[in-house]
């Protein structure tokens, strides 16, 4: 086994496979200091691989370990290779001959010492219950991926975390030669820059395409139906269309439209989470500045239709978004009125229904961001059937309200380009408090003053001046939420509703009142009590609910079994889903081997009794093919011929979902688990509710609605104030918002920190543990990943010339994989304009360098597509025809290969994992402390 470690400031030694030492050569600080000049692909002095070979050679070792390890995770035995606290059955577990080394260290150093778990005994918590609790339920073999046929929740979570993993141990730990080096790219900065160019584009009139759609609600007119004897009008909005290669249309569609839309969305796309369509919002909006323009008579293409209403309307509540300010909330006569004299010179313009416009805009703008919904029929039917011909009516009140859109994002730039003056003001003082938050113990040292400190002005200079940048990029995000986006009234009007129905004073008192840690233990003690050995009430809950899911799951079986008319095929997909999970696995290689589908591999299997007759096996075969026949082709002819399999298919997944409550219901029923929710409910609420009542909380109900009320005031103040007001003033008015109510935030987190007993000196120390792992690496030294090769080469493990070949092809392969989502992330940023709204420097201000992750690394987790971590699992795909659920399933596999088409392959990697063994060895080593 070859096994190094180069601790700081000592020499390193390897051990070869033959026990021979092996010195090492210590690159020097003036050398370490050189290698940001020297060229890339030059190997060091003293070293075999180049800095990036070595890189990239570590990053491949470590990701095949952490694979591994998330894998073993779902042995019944892997707690058993952990080592302490949990109990082996071949004793204590040294650290140095753990299986799951990576897994171990950041248990042992991340995990146990996680304040609360601390306290944890070891042998009454970790081994006599939670380990107990885990191999229970790892030894129930919970169903896989490939036994739903379906890409489940724990795979994608497992995907993440390994995905974390990796990059932890990959930014954490160190190599011993102090050149390795990542691969950069300068056009990422080009990218991070347009992003903010653009990021205002998604409230654009014009120019906003969106998987192929430019849409705008561009205008609002009234239409007169009648029914029976009298007619009525009602809105409609007017759609300007424009597709690719093809004419501008407009189109006309009310309220109803959009609603009938929802549903035909829903009913296409079962399962497909869509936003909720906005209110019905009745309001209408007035403004000076358009009637500056010289348009004074008319003012909107609907206001002489709805004279009658007008008065009504504008008494509501809620006015909407005019370009963030709003004129006087009196609107003058409709019908000829005199004008004001003095301070006007001009009627405002009303535009009726402006804020159900840009907020019906903002629904389908969000609808379109999915390719799926861009393509459905109910959307193209929606945005393209019966088109309309403008009057010039029409045409000017699409202009007055595209002004006004205008106005809006000029209102925006202003507001951000005031706030970011003002906290670029403060870029001395938060750069020095930046530096003092990501040194060592500086989180504590933050937290340490706020224990110490009463008020806010008395804080040291540094803090006061990042609570004042706090206070810009606070309003900013008010701003931003109620008053920047096409969707803020509706989501302002929704929050101020529930603020309303919220009664603060009653649920003050409540909190000031009772005891929550009382009230608690006695419904635990309530529903967790399992008298003379009996089940517990909580027991007979999940039970009662488990077992009506079982016997759903049994009725659809008896339903499907009958359908078949075959009971052996039937008995034998039963026997698989309850057979070893040694046979399972056997099966499921075998149809991975040969490519067939693993109903095929089932019932053909000799594993599993009964065995099949010939005309079985070719009834099976035949239906198979016309299974595939019918998914591809859309055959009627070969439906009906595909039915059997489409239900053997089916029956396998009932079967399994059903196995799958049975073995839930198995784990409830045991009495640890019933003792492991008492015990962690013990370690983690009860700490906190001795700081809830030590520091009086009850009383920031009060604070809270105090300072919603005042925010909602300030809105509304903005929202009615003219579009001529000073933007400065609008900027200040949110920061004003933020410092009366400051105190009382920063009194709340003052009250608890001063009552907490040690906790948050407890959490800041666990947070800066990690981060001194991600700056520092682990205490056991650091990887050499050049004595690594040089010992394997030695004792002839290796092909020296082979393995720096395939470390090439792993930088050339990472290199081409960066720049393709490089340009992928450009690509849809330039064609879709979904870059986030920019917000008031400093918010970037801390980086990921900063605590020891590498900027690059970290753009990597971006690398998994939010399509590919959704899950499969959709119980609206279960009322699906089978062979319909097939071809959806087919349907999402081939969008994710078109968006992948290009992306780099991995090279074929053999003789670098040759190392695995030895890296293993010199990996416990490192993480053996």
């Amino acid at each position: 086994m070859a096994s190094t470690i180069e601790a700081p400031h000592d020499r390193a030694l390897a051990s070869s496979p033959n026990g021979s030492a092996l010195p090492l050569a210590h690159a020097s600080t003036e050398s370490q200091i050189k290698q940001t000049t020297r060229d890339p692909k030059a190997t060091p002095e003293g070293q075999i691989l180049t800095g990036r070979q070595e890189h990239y050679l570590k990053r491949e070792l470590i990701s095949q370990q952490v694979k591994y390890e998330i894998a073993e995770l779902s042995s019944p035995t892997a707690l058993q290779r952990f080592g302490a606290p949990f109990r082996s059955e071949y004793g204590e577990v040294a650290p140095i001959d753990s299986e799951l080394p990576i897994l171990r260290y950041i248990f042992v150093h991340h995990v146990r010492n996680f304040p609360f778990l601390d306290q944890a005994r070891e042998k009454e918590f970790w081994q006599d219950k939670l380990q107990i609790f885990l191999e229970s339920f790892a030894n129930k073999h919970v169903s896989s991926s490939e036994d739903r046929l379906e890409e489940t929740k724990r795979r994608k979570l497992a995907l993440k975390a390994e995905k974390l993993v990796e990059l932890m141990m990959v930014s954490g730990i160190p190599t011993a030669s102090g050149y390795e080096e990542r691969i950069r790219f300068s056009e990422l900065e080009v990218v991070d820059r347009g992003a903010n160019d653009q990021g205002l584009l998604v409230n654009m009139p014009e120019g906003n395409t969106i998987n192929g759609w430019d849409i705008n609600v561009a205008a609002v007119r009234t239409t007169s139906v009648k029914r029976n004897i009298r007619y009525h009008t009602h809105a409609e909005f007017i759609l300007r269309i424009k597709r690719a290669d093809q004419p501008q249309i407009y189109i006309g569609r009310r309220y109803g439209d959009f609603q009938k839309l929802h549903k035909r969305l829903h009913t296409e796309l079962p399962g497909k989470v869509l936003p909720p369509l906005p209110r019905k919002n009745k309001t209408s909006t007035t403004s000076s500045f358009l009637s500056a323009g010289g348009d004074d008579d008319a003012s909107s293409i609907s206001s002489v239709s709805t004279q009658g209403t007008a008065q009504t309307e504008m008494t509501e509540p809620y006015r909407g978004l005019l370009g963030h300010r709003r004129a006087p909330s009196q609107t003058p006569s409709l019908s000829g009125s005199p004008r004001a004299s003095g301070e006007f010179n001009h009627e405002p313009v009303r535009l009726y229904r402006e804020n159900q416009r840009v907020s019906l805009r903002a629904f389908l703008r969000t609808v379109l961001q999915n390719p799926q919904i861009a393509g459905s029929k109910a959307m193209v039917g929606f945005l393209t059937s019966n088109p309309i011909t403008l009057n010039e009516e029409e045409k000017g009140d699409m202009e007055r309200r595209k002004a006004m859109d205008e106005k809006r994002i000029e209102d925006q730039q202003k507001f951000y380009e005031i706030a970011r003056q003002r906290a670029k003001e403060l870029d001395v003082y938060m750069e020095k408090f930046r530096r003092d938050v990501v040194e060592r113990n500086g989180l504590t040292s933050l937290f340490k003053e706020i224990r110490e400190k009463d008020k806010i002005d008395d804080l040291s200079l540094e803090y006061k001046k990042f609570a004042e940048w706090l206070r810009i990029e606070v309003a900013a995000t008010v701003y931003h939420l109620f008053l920047a986006e096409d969707n803020s009234p509706e989501l302002f009007a929704q929050a101020k509703r529930i603020h309303s129905l919220i009664p603060y004073t009653i649920l003050k008192n409540v909190i000031r009142i009772a005891n929550p840690a009382a009230v608690m233990s006695g419904v635990l003690d309530l529903f967790m009590a399992q008298p003379f050995g009996s089940r517990s009430l909580l027991q007979r809950i999940f039970s009662m609910t488990l077992n009506d899911g079982i016997k759903i799951f049994q009725k659809a079986i008896d339903a499907l079994t009958t359908k078949i008319e075959d009971p052996v095929l039937c008995d034998k997909i039963h026997r698989f889903v309850n057979a070893e999970e040694e046979k399972k696995n056997i099966i499921r290689n075998e149809a991975l081997i040969e490519d067939v589908d693993l109903i095929v591999a089932i019932l053909r299997s000799e594993l599993l009794e009964p065995e099949l007759s010939p005309e079985q096996i070719g009834k099976v075969f035949n239906a198979f093919v016309a299974w595939n026949s019918a998914v591809d082709n859309v055959d009627d002819e070969m439906k009906s011929g595909a039915q059997l399999f489409s239900r053997l298919k089916q029956l396998l997944k009932l079967y399994t979902r059903q196995r799958d409550k049975a073995m839930m219901l198995s784990i409830v029923e045991e009495p640890v688990t019933i003792q492991l929710f008492r015990d962690l409910f013990t370690i983690f609420y009860e700490p906190l509710i001795r700081v809830y009542k030590s520091a009086n909380v009850y009383s920031s109900v009060t604070d809270w609605a105090v300072f919603a009320d005042d925010m909602f005031q300030v809105v509304e103040k903005a929202q009615r104030q003219d579009v001529a007001a000073d933007p400065n003033q609008t900027v200040q008015s949110f920061i004003d918002l933020c410092q009366r109510h400051e105190h009382n935030f920063y009194k709340f987190v003052h009250e608890v920190h001063i009552h907490d007993n040690g906790l948050f000196d407890q959490l800041m120390g666990w947070i800066e543990g990690i981060l001194d792992f991600l700056r520092n690496g682990p205490k056991g030294g650091k990887l050499d990943i050049n004595a690594l090769v040089r010992g394997a080469m030695d004792v002839k493990q290796i092909d020296k010339d082979e393995v720096l070949r395939e470390a090439d092809a792993l930088v050339k392969w990472q290199e081409a994989r960066k720049k393709w989502h490089q340009d992928k992330t450009r690509q849809k940023m330039a064609a879709d304009g979904t870059a986030q709204v920019e917000t008031a420097p400093g918010a970037n201000r801390i980086r990921g360098s900063d605590f020891g992750l590498d900027e690059m690394d970290l753009q990597e987790l971006d690398f998994v597509d939010d399509d590919e971590m959704s899950s499969d699992e959709n119980s609206a795909d279960d009322e699906l025809d089978p062979i319909a659920a097939e071809r959806k399933r087919r349907t999402k596999k081939q969008d994710h290969l078109r968006r992948t088409a290009g992306e780099p392959l991995k090279p074929l990697v053999r003789e670098v994992h040759k190392l695995q063994p030895s890296f293993l060895a010199m990996l416990r080593m490192v993480l053996a402390d």
